[in-house]
Order: structure tokens, then C-alpha cells, then sequence
């Protein structure tokens, strides 16, 4: 054992203190010859872990899962959910749980190993992942951090030495995912299918106790859990939408209890505006495209309060009642979310009844002349809509005069707008072309620089420096849509 105190390690394991129907104790599987290919040492000081020290020797072998540290309780978690609609049961399959890092402002934060081997709840595979989906995780959820969307962070990618047989044999990977938690929906739903109501209750008073304390002493705490999640899901999904963010699998089991992005499988980032993009290979219906993320989050969340009826009221018809009140409001709270957001992206201070109008005619212009989503807000912050595709068109023509009016109607000033519209839009995001150009350099020549430097100038996408711009640049006509795979 590595004596926590030589790098920082300071481990509780509250969940492990769950009843046992909620986890199982899990060894992660140890690898032969365990390499360190991609490090977050900023994320690793904010955790209060000497970055050095943990990168190096003996100690590196916590993030390939052959060294537990002391004070770790490793565990595989065991959770439920609604796969494209249809529920299973399912647990940490290739992830283990070594631990919940305190941090020296008192924080607590999940320690997680995805492709830490088998656990009791792998079904038919092998526990394993590959060296691209970890390395796509990394770059997207670091990609999320910059651009402000809460998420779980990426510690490393350990490379494993041995190989996974998925189509072909591709080389193994580690991941060190860090969360507020790892509780889901799904977790909820495990509860009310498989355990009892005190099991229920129990889950509900952690869930409260770690990321809603202010709950504790509510009379109608289960009903106000609910809605807080509720709230935090409304506001993430608005934030998804505004950077053209396709989640592609959002399941229960994906949606946290914290309100924070969790499970980058296939998932992407619209380039040309269209509402119905979808990039999951296996989204075959489009259940989870762009323009249906709202709606499935309502439909998530609807899950959600079932799990929690019985805490709602004691009378079945009425528990009913509460919840389809309460989740009646999400709708208005997501637009509210989605509204004040877009104000931003076109400089608005204040608001006025016609900006959804407004908004959503330049949106019908954008996706009528398949323009890009992001660089399109991106030219009007930088005053140059000479650089959109549909400049010079009439209804652009229309639409820009009508916004500029808008603008002069309220008390701050152009800078001012600009300066808000920065903030808003950002230069750049990982682009789907750039991240597998940085995926095949990696897995193909073992060459990380090119993903090293995606990562610098993802990691302040609002800076609207020079280095950022060829990495705002669209890709080359492609011979078909872009694909993306779950990397299971």
C-alpha cells in the first residue's frame, strides 16, 4: 500500500457505507505493463495530489489500478436504467470506484478506473476499454470544462500494455474519471426496482446529504431533492444546446444526480447547424439527436420521479399528482435557460418580447443554408458576417438589420455587447475532424503532441487568440455523415 500522506491521497468512502445491496467490493484487475500517455496536472493540484510525485514510479500504479492507496475502498457500483427506452439492469461493468478524494477545501470528488477489468456486474465483456474512447473522454470532457458546462473531469489515460479484442485487437487503456459522484437516475431506479422503501429513503438522504445539503432539514425534502435535480438538468441541457453539444446516448443510467456530463461514448459536436443531427452509430432512430435532448431529459427525469413517488406522498394517486406538477415546470425552466443563454450569444443585456422570433429566424437561416453553428456566431462576434454562408442572402440581409436595431434599443453599448458575445461564443470547440486527427496520431504512431495541442487551445475556447484559429477552420467536404461509436 502507498501511504496516502506521500502524495496527497485523503480517501473516505461514504458510498461504501451504503447498504450493501448498492455496491460490490471490486479489486481493479492489474495490468502488465502499465505507461502513463496523457496526465491533468492542474486537475490533479486542485484534488490536493502532488501531480509530480504521482506521475512517477510506484505511485503511478494507482491510475492503472495496480497500486491501491491507503485509504481506499474500491468498489463497482450498482445502478439500473432506461437504455433507448427500455429498462435493464446494469452496474459499473468496467469501472471501479477506488475512492472519494477530500480535497484541502473540502470537496469531495469520485476516484474512478474505467477499463479497471471485470467486476460483478460486467456482463459480457471484458472489463476492459481501448486506448481511443479513453483518450476521446479525456479530450471532450476537458473540451466541456473549458467551455464552462459542468462535467466529470479526466485525471489520465494509462495505456495498459495488453491488448482488447473489440472488431480487432486494439491496444487497452485506464482511465481516471473524477466526479462529484457517480449517482444517476439510474441508481434511483435500481432502488425502487430491487430494494426496499428504507433502501430508497437511504439513497434519497446520501443523494441530499452530498450535493444538496441546504435540503436536509426541509419538510418536503424528497420532492425538493426532485426538483433541484431538475433544475440542474434544465440548465446543463440548455448549455449542451448552445455550444451545438450531441450528447448521443443519454440514457438514464448517463443522467447524474449532480447535473453533471457523464459517459462521452458517442458523442460529438454539430458542425452545420440541423436539428436533427444525430452521430451515434447505434441512435438508429434518432431518439437522442439534437433537437430531441430537451424532451428526453423531461422523459428521464419522468423516470426519475417514479423511483422517488413513494417518498412523495404516502397515497399513490397523490404521489402521482406532485410529480407530474413538479415536472410540468421543466419545460419553462430549460427555455428560460435556453433563452438567456442565446440572449448572450447575440449580445441582448435585457430582454424583449420579440427576441424568440428573432432568435429562432436565425436559426431557420443558419440551418436553410447548412451554415456552420459555431463559427457562425463566432463571425457576428468578431463583426464579420461576411464570413457566414448566407451573407448577402435577403432574409440574412433582413434579419441583421432587425438585430442591430435590437441592440441600439438597449442602455449598454456595442462594446459592451461584443464584449458579452465573447463571452458567449466560443472561438473554438473540438471539432470532430481534429479530434480524430489527434485520436490517429495517438493510437496509430503513438505521437500525443497533436493532442496536446488540442487540448491547450481547447482549454480556454473563449480567448479568441491567433493560436486558435486554424483549429476554427470546417473540414473538407466528406464522402459521408460523421460517425461516432461507443467505444464499448
Amino acid at each position: 500500500m502507498i501511504q496516502s500522506k506521500t502524495i496527497g491521497w485523503n480517501f473516505d468512502n461514504s458510498y461504501a457505507r451504503l447498504p450493501d445491496i448498492f455496491f460490490k467490493k471490486t479489486e481493479p484487475t492489474p495490468v502488465a505493463s502499465p505507461e502513463l500517455v496523457v496526465f491533468n496536472s492542474s486537475l490533479a493540484e486542485s484534488l490536493g495530489l502532488d501531480a509530480d510525485k504521482l506521475k512517477w514510479g510506484e505511485e503511478a500504479g494507482v491510475l492503472s489500478g495496480n497500486v491501491i492507496p491507503d485509504g481506499a475502498l474500491p468498489i463497482s457500483q450498482a445502478y439500473a436504467g432506461h437504455q433507448f427506452g427500455q429498462f435493464t439492469m446494469l452496474g459499473d461493468g468496467r469501472a471501479v470506484l477506488i475512492g472519494e478524494q477530500t480535497t484541502p477545501s473540502g470537496k469531495r470528488y469520485d476516484i474512478q478506473l474505467k477499463g479497471a477489468g471485470r467486476t460483478p456486474f460486467s456482463r459480457r465483456g471484458d472489463g476492459r476499454a481501448s486506448l481511443g474512447p479513453m483518450l476521446r473522454e479525456y479530450i471532450i470532457s476537458e473540451a466541456m470544462h473549458g467551455l464552462h458546462i459542468p462535467t466529470n473531469r479526466s485525471l489520465s489515460v494509462m495505456g495498459s500494455g495488453q491488448s482488447v479484442l473489440r472488431e480487432t485487437e486494439l491496444p487497452g487503456a485506464i482511465l481516471t474519471r473524477v466526479a462529484s459522484s457517480h449517482l444517476r437516475i439510474g441508481t434511483f431506479e435500481y432502488a425502487a426496482q430491487w430494494g426496499s422503501e428504507e433502501d430508497l429513503v437511504t439513497l434519497a438522504d446520501y443523494a441530499i446529504n452530498r450535493h444538496y445539503p441546504e435540503l436536509k432539514d426541509s419538510n418536503n425534502k424528497y420532492l425538493e431533492l426532485f426538483e433541484k435535480v431538475m433544475e440542474r438538468q434544465a440548465l446543463l441541457i440548455a448549455n449542451w444546446q448552445l455550444v451545438g453539444f450531441i450528447h448521443g446516448v443519454m440514457n438514464t443510467d448517463n443522467m447524474t444526480i449532480s447535473g453533471e456530463t457523464i459517459d462521452y461514448g458517442p458523442c460529438a459536436f454539430m458542425d452545420e447547424y440541423n436539428p436533427k443531427t444525430v452521430f451515434s452509430s447505434i441512435d438508429v432512430q434518432g431518439r437522442y439527436a439534437y433537437q430531441n435532448q430537451p424532451p428526453i431529459a423531461q422523459w428521464n427525469l419522468a423516470r426519475f420521479a417514479e423511483s422517488l413517488l413513494p417518498l412523495f406522498h404516502e397515497d399513490q394517486d397523490r404521489a402521482v399528482e406532485i410529480a407530474q406538477e413538479a415536472l410540468a415546470k421543466f419545460e419553462k425552466l430549460f427555455y428560460t435557460h435556453w433563452l438567456t443563454g442565446m440572449r448572450q450569444k447575440l449580445g441582448m443585456h435585457n430582454a424583449e418580447e420579440q427576441d424568440k422570433p428573432l432568435i429562432e429566424d436565425f436559426l431557420s437561416i443558419l440551418e436553410k443554408h447548412e451554415a456552420d453553428f459555431t463559427n457562425s456566431f463566432r463571425a457576428l462576434t468578431l463583426e464579420k458576417p461576411e464570413e457566414t454562408p448566407m451573407y448577402g442572402s435577403t432574409e440574412f440581409t433582413h434579419w441583421y438589420e432587425q438585430w442591430q436595431a435590437r441592440l441600439e434599443r438597449q442602455e449598454e453599448s456595442k462594446d459592451s455587447s461584443l464584449l458579452l458575445m465573447k463571452k458567449s461564443n466560443p472561438a473554438v470547440i473540438p471539432r470532430n475532424h481534429r479530434v480524430e486527427e489527434a485520436l490517429e496520431a495517438a493510437v496509430e504512431n503513438e505521437d500525443y503532441q497533436v493532442m496536446n495541442s488540442l487540448l491547450q487551445v481547447l482549454s480556454n475556447p473563449y480567448a479568441y487568440s491567433p493560436e486558435q484559429e486554424e483549429y476554427a477552420v470546417m473540414p473538407e467536404e466528406s464522402c459521408g455523415p460523421y460517425r461516432t461509436y461507443c467505444g464499448t
